[in-house]
């Protein structure tokens, strides 16, 4: 690759960004290194690195290829220093892809999303289709490669349940990034000694069966608990047992005379962290229990329990850190989970109204085209009992051109019952005629539940929460 290769999407945002004098407020990820250093080599900028900070500043070339779209050492853009003329080359220059169509379409629609995430956290896609979700996930992808979100920010899509897609702006890096570490949370002070515990953390010291490791792995363990505890105390949150669920129980016996009780034996220690009405389990153990390897042996994991969104749930000691130095970010997980999880109550419960008020909006106008339908059996009906009026009215008329054709000599009592007959017919007729007065408006009725389906478009007609297997509202 030449000294004046077009830049790829990423090399040019990134330059474009130095350019204007923004700065990344956390460190440099791997990735956005590998950038700064190919646009280095290129001479479009310098790198200095001092004591973890970056000092990454445009040179003049690069300046020039902001403003020319292309490097100055580009031989297919060589000008004469006299003239200032561009020497032809032969050769045409195609547009770069961030100047193509689909790219500039892409790119405003991430700014767009960007703009309607800033302003409502939260977008929701009715009912897309597959192509609408892969189109709306390549411009997620363009807004994070080409830096859109705003700073200390991350977007996160889920499919909900009822085929609807979420995208969220959240708060901080993903868990999964390498910027983010576990000790720069503010730490939280591990006690030396087991003075005056917690109830919770005593009532797991008493319980031998819980806790099942080396003493020194359960002393530090309930240390660790106990350092919790008090912080979450310290701040206002609560601190309950949790206790040990029925199924990991043994049963309770009786043999000769004498009562066994239930039994367990858990090699975790758990304590439950109530912040704001949200309860979550923490949950210490050993992190290899089985091995014969004495350092892997003595290494200890902290859990917290599942989280709705991708967020960290796991700590253990490691060459870098041990608990007692991260234990600040299992309490920082737990209180960015109640925040998170109070939104999500607010978003639900904001997303439940818009559902009831789309229910109640799809069953009105159901019940109008189901009421529909009864007038048209109704007019249906009438219309068949007109044509079969008109029909027996035809033959009433035509028996009555018999009667008067009838012959002298015919038998009178014959004539005379076809008589009556025809008189019976023509009273018949006119009962069956629904012209024979005017006819009023059908009254509907109240249409059932499986009359309604038909018209409801996937809803449910018992109610906007009710919904039959997946895909369906």
């Amino acid at each position: 690759m030449h000294r004046w290769s077009p830049l790829n999407e990423r090399q040019l945002a990134l330059l474009s960004r130095l350019a204007n004098g923004r700065k990344s407020e956390g460190p440099w990820d791997p990735g956005k290194f590998r950038t700064a250093y190919a646009l280095r080599d290129r001479g479009l900028v310098t790198i200095k690195r001092s004591e973890g900070e970056v000092d990454a500043r445009v040179t003049e070339a690069g300046t020039f290829y902001i403003q020319h779209g292309h490097h100055p050492d580009d031989p297919a853009h060589s000008a004469d220093k006299k003239t200032g003329d561009v020497k032809p080359t032969g050769r045409t220059r195609s547009a770069s892809y961030a100047d193509r169509p689909v790219a500039l379409a892409r790119r405003s629609k991430a700014k767009e999303l960007i703009e309607l995430l800033t302003k409502d956290r939260r977008v929701t896609i009715s009912e897309p289709d597959d192509a609408t979700v892969t189109e709306w996930r390549r411009v997620i992808d363009y807004a994070k490669r080409h830096i859109l979100l705003p700073e200390g920010k991350r977007i996160e899509s889920l499919r909900m349940w009822n085929r609807d897609l979420q995208i969220s702006l959240i708060e901080g890096p993903h868990p999964n990034s390498l910027r983010q570490r576990p000790d720069e949370a503010p730490p939280v002070r591990v006690p030396t000694q087991l003075r005056s515990p917690h109830p919770v953390v005593a009532a797991l010291k008493d319980d031998e069966a819980r806790l099942v490791m080396p003493a020194p792995l359960r002393r530090r363990s309930l240390l660790l608990l106990q350092g919790l505890a008090a912080e979450a105390v310290r701040r206002g949150h609560k601190v309950k047992g949790h206790e040990v669920p029925s199924r990991h129980r043994s049963r309770a016996y009786t043999y000769n005379g004498r009562h066994y009780p239930s039994s367990y034996s858990r090699r975790e220690g758990e304590l439950d962290l109530a912040v704001d009405g949200y309860t979550y389990t923490v949950t210490i153990q050993q992190e290899f229990p089985q091995s014969t390897d004495p350092e892997r042996a003595k290494s200890l994991v902290i859990e917290i329990g599942y989280s709705q969104a991708s967020r960290q749930s796991r700590w253990a000691d490691r060459k870098r850190w041990v608990l007692e130095d991260i234990l600040g970010a299992v309490l920082r997980e737990v209180e960015t989970r109640a925040v998170e999880d109070a939104q999500r109550k607010v978003d639900e419960e904001r997303a439940k109204a818009d559902r009831e008020i789309r229910w109640r909006a799809a069953m009105e106008k159901a019940k109008a085209l189901a009421a529909q339908e009864q007038y048209a059996e109704v007019l249906r009906a009438q219309a068949g009992q007109w044509q079969e009026a008109a029909s027996l009215s035809a033959y009433c008329n035509a028996l009555e051109r018999r009667l008067e054709e009838a012959a002298v000599g015919e038998d009178k009592a014959a004539v005379a019952s076809a008589r009556g007959w025809l008189a019976w017919a023509r009273r018949y007729v006119q009962s069956l005629d629904p012209l024979t007065h005017l006819p009023a408006m059908p009254i509907a009725r109240e249409p059932r539940p499986e009359e309604l389906a038909p018209y409801l478009n996937g809803w449910s007609p018992h109610g906007p929460e009710a919904h039959r297997g997946w895909g369906s509202r």
